[in-house]
């Protein structure tokens, strides 16, 4: 583990920027930064689209560690280069952010009103890809729908479970257990998931540390304790469907609670705009949801 990288994201002000758009949500990534269909074809074409759209975002004068503290990877982006570096250590060695990998493989179907994750096949070789390629840490997906205990604890059991696979490759496991915006009973569904979070976290080793990606609560402050936990690197807030300004306004509410938005971040972005239109676009997204993290 890269001690240096550590102290940034347990002490550093700003936010992690998720760049993990995978196959399923690639398209529609696309097409809200004006990349339709038409534009590309077949997957491959797909993809370097992505990818140009990705290092547009990395390489703006915007994006620089003084505000960004990580960016979150699809495994793709990871084994690609930027401006002629590997992606990571383009992160961290010309920006100063710090590289997260996303290694989960989509959701599972719902059962108990949750998504668990589905198996993810040869993961211990990408996360010694990862180790090899100088990512610090990764991330993996769940989804909670209603308040339903055997569903949120099946999640919780599942994502520290694989955490543990993360832990022994001397990786930092953000866990992310989205509890879904628009759930009928999301604020029952939230505190099922922090007595099930509080239960896991005690079973772990004192030297060990997880990072948590959740959605901002309905109660301001709800997991301040888990912010303040010894075994908690970091607690990042996803935007889940919010817009930034909603997102950010949650965010602020939440002290101690960083950022970590996908498509809150690209928002306003778009293909067709000049380099200097993009750059003060970005510039002014990043402003607004560092500024939400650091209040």
């Amino acid at each position: 583990m890269n001690q240096e990288q550590f102290d940034k994201v347990k002490t550093g002000d700003g936010f992690i920027a998720a760049l993990d758009q995978s196959g399923g949500s690639t398209p529609g990534a696309l097409k809200l930064y004006g990349v339709g269909p038409d534009d590309y074809s077949g997957d491959d074409e797909m993809f370097d689209r992505m990818h140009e759209m990705r290092s547009r975002i990395m390489t703006s004068p915007a994006f620089t560690g003084d505000r960004v503290l990580g960016a979150i990877l699809f495994e793709m982006t990871m084994d690609r280069e930027v401006e002629g570096k590997g992606t990571a250590d383009y992160l961290w060695n010309e920006k100063h952010v710090v590289p997260f990998l996303k290694v989960d493989k989509g959701l599972a179907d719902v059962a108990d009103g949750a998504q668990v994750m589905k198996p993810i096949p040869g993961l211990d070789d990408l996360l010694k890809r990862a180790v090899d390629k100088h990512v610090f840490g990764t991330k993996m997906r769940s989804v909670i729908k209603e308040a339903n205990a055997d569903g949120v604890d099946a999640v919780v059991g599942q994502q520290f479970e694989i955490a543990k696979q993360i832990l022994a490759h001397g990786l930092v496991p953000i866990i992310e257990p989205e509890v879904d915006i628009h759930s009928p009973s999301k604020a029952e569904a939230e505190a099922l998931l922090l007595t099930a979070i509080v239960g896991q976290l005690e079973q772990l080793p004192a030297d060990q540390h997880i990072m948590l990606k959740l959605t901002l609560p309905e109660t301001d402050g709800f997991y301040t304790d888990l912010v303040n936990n010894p075994k908690v690197l970091k607690v990042v807030a996803l935007s889940g469907g919010y817009s930034r300004e909603e997102a950010n306004a949650r965010l602020a509410r939440n002290k101690g609670v960083v950022a970590s938005f996908s498509r809150a971040l690209t928002e306003g972005l778009s293909a067709q705009q000049t380099d200097d239109e993009f750059n003060a676009q970005l510039d002014e997204s990043i402003g607004s949801i560092y500024a939400a993290s650091v209040s």
